[in-house]
């Protein structure tokens, strides 16, 4: 009995963590400049569809320790461009039985591949599903290359990724709703970000926009934007995709984890890739 009343007592504290405890802090008013590029961290809240949470987006940069920012602003500081680079070598290398690479077909990515980045999740109409980078580029792979499609979170898959996204380096964020019947699974994405769920009862909003700006212990919560991924985390010592983090921050709640690339949770990064509309991409960004 005692074991299960301190272990109640636990889950019970650690699940109003997020909502209640720490102080308050306004993000920081700096401006982030990237190769001589100001990036565009701040800017108002898309309007449609209607009912977003806040006035104005906000890049997770502004929340985060002096020493983390400079090193998202200084590219030979920052860690993931190595991950930029290794991309760019998979870019140009030739993989599968029909002899190609990502360059055989697509040249030049700084041509071809620029503002890519920013918009996707895209509507795939053969799949009949949203599309992040990391599906697009598997189907490239089996289809085109006849080549094998990466396992999640391969190092080659976030390298590759991290590449192409870079190339949108400073592009606003924008999807199209319109295209297929992407705007259904916005609002799958949608519920899924309000769902509370597992033994601590929370969901994505209760840390992002109900405790959006407070601490827990010295993370300054931030409003999850997904602008940066995929991310450089000093806590794992590389690149974090943004599955990886969506599953961790489920694991977190201590609820059963969903498959990367699932429906569930591809509905939830076509949503919030919609929230964080007209931020730039900052891929590599760099977070504690």
């Amino acid at each position: 009995m005692k074991k299960s009343v301190i272990a109640l007592l636990g889950v019970s504290c650690l699940g109003s963590l997020a909502l209640v405890s720490g102080a308050f802090a306004e993000p920081v008013d700096e401006t982030l400049t990237i190769d001589g590029e100001e990036m565009i961290t701040v800017a108002p809240a898309p309007t449609e569809p209607p009912g977003h949470a806040f006035e104005q987006v906000e890049s997770g940069w502004l929340y985060r320790e002096p020493e983390t920012r400079a090193t998202q602003m200084d590219s030979f500081e920052n860690p993931g461009m190595l991950n930029v680079e290794r991309g760019e070598e998979i870019w140009n290398t030739v993989d599968g039985a029909a002899g190609k690479s990502c360059a055989t077909c697509h040249e030049e990515a700084s041509e071809t591949m620029a503002g890519v980045g920013a918009n996707y999740p895209k509507w795939n109409a053969k799949a009949g599903k949203p599309f992040n980078l990391e599906l697009q580029i598997n189907a490239c792979r089996t289809e085109n290359m006849e080549a094998e499609p990466y396992k999640f979170d391969a190092q080659d898959q976030k390298d590759l990724v991290t590449f192409i996204r870079h190339q949108s380096l400073g592009e606003p964020v924008a999807i199209d709703l319109a295209e297929g019947e992407m705007m259904s699974w916005w609002e799958k994405g949608k519920e899924r970000y309000y769902l509370r769920t597992g033994q601590l009862d929370l969901s994505c909003a209760s840390c992002h926009e109900s405790a959006n700006g407070k601490y827990i212990r010295a993370d300054h919560l931030s409003q999850g934007q997904t602008n940066g991924f995929p991310t450089y985390r000093f806590n794992t010592g590389g690149m974090v995709s943004l599955h990886n983090r969506f599953r961790g921050c489920v694991r977190d709640t201590r609820a059963e984890i969903p498959t990367a690339f699932s429906d569930e949770l591809m509905a939830l990064e076509v949503y919030t890739a919609w929230r964080g509309e007209g931020l730039s991409v900052e891929t590599p960004a760099v977070r504690q």
